[in-house]
């Protein structure tokens, strides 16, 4: 077969058909291979935490705050449903949407789907408005928010009208205004 021939398609047979048919998948593959890739480049994973530095960070619940943490870093999980805050300065804890706590802590571990949150390091608790001026110094406190519980099981200073009382572990329920107490040391004055 010559030159002038092999161009001729009419006198080519089911070869000839078959190798520029194969001819032509080839360079449609190698055409799809050398431009595979040119289009938009896809979004990363979110699997990056989320970074803050020196803001707030409120939750609520339902349509009342439950909690609010001043901070100088956050960082949140990829979902925002857990993370740590540190350098806590101005927390509130609301109660039925009013202010009922303020915290301030060395670091926060907080859930933001249960807003229960573990104040590690030095922490302190006051409460809002409270006239006999209550306060609590430890170095732990477990938040639970649905039953508006507060554990420090952890050695803890329980300040009240000028008067310090140690307690080796406290527990404080705000809805019932209870407190459950472990060993004690110091003196105190009761009035009712």
């Amino acid at each position: 077969m010559n030159l002038k021939t092999a161009f001729n398609v009419r006198t080519w047979g089911w070869k000839q058909y078959a190798l520029a048919a194969v001819c032509a998948f080839a360079i449609y593959v190698a055409i799809g291979v050398i431009f595979a890739g040119g289009g938009t480049v896809p979004i990363p994973p979110a699997n990056v935490p989320i970074q803050m530095y020196g803001a707030n960070i409120t939750n609520h619940r339902i349509n009342t705050p439950a909690w609010s943490f001043d901070y100088d870093h956050a960082e949140l999980s990829p979902d925002a449903t857990t993370g740590t805050v540190e350098g806590v300065r101005n927390g509130i804890v609301y109660k039925k949407g009013k202010p009922n706590l303020r915290i301030s802590a060395q670091k926060i571990t907080l859930d933001t789907q249960t807003l229960d949150f573990t104040a590690i390091g030095k922490v302190h608790v006051e409460r809002i408005g409270d006239p006999q001026k209550r306060s609590f110094d430890t170095d732990l406190v477990v938040w639970t928010n649905n039953a508006k519980l507060m554990r420090m099981d952890h050695p803890a200073y329980v300040h009240s009208n000028g008067q310090t009382l140690k307690l080796e572990g406290i527990t404080v329920d705000f809805d019932a205004e209870t407190f459950h107490v472990g060993k004690m040391n110091g003196g105190v004055d009761i009035h009712k």
